[in-house]
């Protein structure tokens, strides 16, 4: 694959952070919003998990926070979720 065409890939309209990954399922920060999202998502999840007293609060709090944080990521994510193997063909 070319850069031109994996750049082209990776490339998402105005409001949207993420853009589809090309290999799998799931998403990729790629603006700055996007990249701010994952350093705060990351540090705060860890922080719960190493903080919380007890495994019942620790996924009392994770479990919704991950939720929330996935509807957000493919709410902002221009394209949506789904299996890819490579960039969509034009």
């Amino acid at each position: 694959m070319s850069l031109q065409r994996y750049r082209a890939a990776l490339r998402v309209r105005d409001g949207y952070w993420f853009a589809p990954k090309l290999f799998g399922w799931g998403a990729t920060p790629v603006t700055w919003q996007g990249w701010l999202t994952m350093l705060v998502f990351i540090p705060a999840i860890v922080a719960v998990l190493n903080w919380a007293p007890t495994q019942f609060i620790r996924l009392g709090v994770a479990l919704p926070m991950l939720a929330v944080f996935v509807w957000f990521v493919w709410t902002k994510t221009d394209g949506g979720f789904r299996w890819r193997w490579g960039p969509d063909r034009d």
